[in-house]
């Protein structure tokens, strides 16, 4: 076979190079892994290969957590597109516009909301570029002030649970997802005051980066002002109703799920905006993203048994420990720089895809946390999401903005925010317990 001629370590390099190549070449993400896992198992076993991606579906179709990969889709786009996450826009609008630079500040709870409630970073990116950034605009906020706060705080949502991105990174880990959730609780949080203090800092220093709203601006009634809580109340139910039955022990991961879409379209309805076309554009994107990541993720466990198959992780255990002599902590920045530069070209599933299968076991061998090192891994996506010159964030925002910000204020408008992110990743490295605590106390 293929096998005679070639190392197993060669086999492994070339499957790899494959696979960078077929995604340069704008192939899908799941087709490119996909089929370079196939075709190696083929190549190397013969027909018996077949049993390995056949294995691989059977084994994704049998694990029970997949069910809160749909429901958790459908619920943050029930939100979105029913518009819960305006009203929320609202409320911060009147009770932070007083203060400087409060809208944006009130951005980024909105953004840690939407991200609690949604567990992607694409929805958080849409809400903020459709509704933050043209009021903050009209009130005379410094541009690129505005489109660093909605980059940042909608990267918030693939650490923030319910991460969608560490549902996936618990299924080819195989690592608990309601540990991993639990250990995004903190360091997001840590995250988010991180910003918040940056922009009241920076806001305090140069005022007329966030200036204040007048009088007028924030002149309602004392009755509409109450009412407007309500529109942080049904966030706020949603997110317990989801995550504090799991917490309490009430309800299991997949029990959650369900209880969040459920509420998601409670809430919508209460405010009678359940119609024939929200429901049918809920549905339509949620098939369609939970497809996407479906096919992602059997070709992930494709790629990852045919990879163990060949023995390319200690292969490379032995490259980094053995003959290169590198210690466990400068292993773990190696791989936290290839994220950053992985991340200028690719997305966090494709990057979880294709190096999972290399990482994982060597952080076991390492001796490092795996629940830890699934938040370092998603705080690492966030910062290559928005590293120019190709950060995936980058040209979402592009896209979304309005015309009168260019691809040079959105660059410089992230730098300031990929520093803090920076910080907040060391004090992780630094001081685990940030995202063990939380697990540990819960789960035990």
């Amino acid at each position: 076979m293929f096998a005679q001629y070639l190392s197993y370590e060669a086999i492994a390099i070339l499957m790899f190079s494959s696979m960078l190549l077929m995604l340069v070449t704008g192939q899908r993400v799941f087709g490119a892994i996909g089929f370079v896992a196939s075709a190696a198992a083929l190549l190397i076993w013969g027909t018996g290969g077949v049993e390995m991606p056949y294995t691989a579906t059977w084994k994704l179709f049998k694990w029970y957590p997949m069910l809160t990969l749909p429901l958790f889709i459908y619920m943050g786009y029930m939100i979105s597109e029913s518009g819960i996450a305006n009203d929320l826009y609202k409320m911060f609008h009147y009770y932070f516009g007083g203060t400087q630079g409060g809208l944006a500040m009130g951005t980024m709870g909105m953004m840690v909301a939407i991200s609690a409630m949604n567990g992607l970073s694409v929805a958080g990116m849409a809400v903020g570029a459709t509704i933050a950034i043209p009021e903050m605009l009209k009130r005379n906020y410094d541009k690129r002030m505005i489109t660093g706060v909605v980059q940042a705080g909608s990267s918030l949502g693939i650490l923030i649970p319910p991460s969608v991105v560490l549902v996936l990174y618990g299924m080819i880990a195989r690592q608990p997802v309601s540990k991993l959730w639990l250990a995004g609780v903190i360091p997001g949080l840590m995250m988010a005051s991180l910003f918040i203090l940056y922009i009241y800092i920076r806001c305090k220093l140069q005022p007329e980066l966030g200036p204040t709203l007048s009088k007028e601006e924030r002149k309602i009634s004392p009755l509409a002002k109450l009412k407007l809580l309500r529109a942080g109340i049904i966030p706020f139910l949603i997110f317990f109703s989801m995550t504090g039955l799991f917490v309490m022990g009430i309800a299991s991961l997949v029990e959650c799920s369900a209880v969040g879409a459920l509420a998601a379209t409670i809430a919508a309805y209460s405010k009678g905006r359940l119609n024939k076309k929200v429901i049918d554009n809920v549905l339509r994107k949620t098939l369609g993203v939970s497809c996407m990541f479906m096919w992602i993720i059997l070709a992930a466990l494709c790629f990852g048994a045919v990879f163990d198959g060949i023995g390319a992780g200690r292969a490379i255990e032995n490259l980094f420990i053995e003959r290169w002599n590198l210690s466990p902590w400068e292993v773990l920045i190696m791989m936290q720089l290839s994220y950053i530069i992985m991340g200028m070209f690719l997305d966090d599933t494709a990057m979880l895809v294709i190096v999972a299968p290399l990482y994982v076991p060597l952080i076991k061998i390492l001796g490092f946390n795996p629940i830890w090192y699934g938040v370092l891994y998603t705080i690492t996506c966030q910062i290559a999401y928005m590293t120019p010159p190709f950060g995936y964030n980058l040209f979402l925002m592009r896209a979304m903005a309005p015309k009168e910000i260019t691809l040079l204020d959105i660059y410089k408008s992230i730098i300031p925010f990929v520093l803090v992110m920076l910080f907040g990743l060391i004090l992780l490295m630094v001081f685990p317990q940030i995202a063990l605590w939380l697990p540990d106390k819960v789960l035990g």
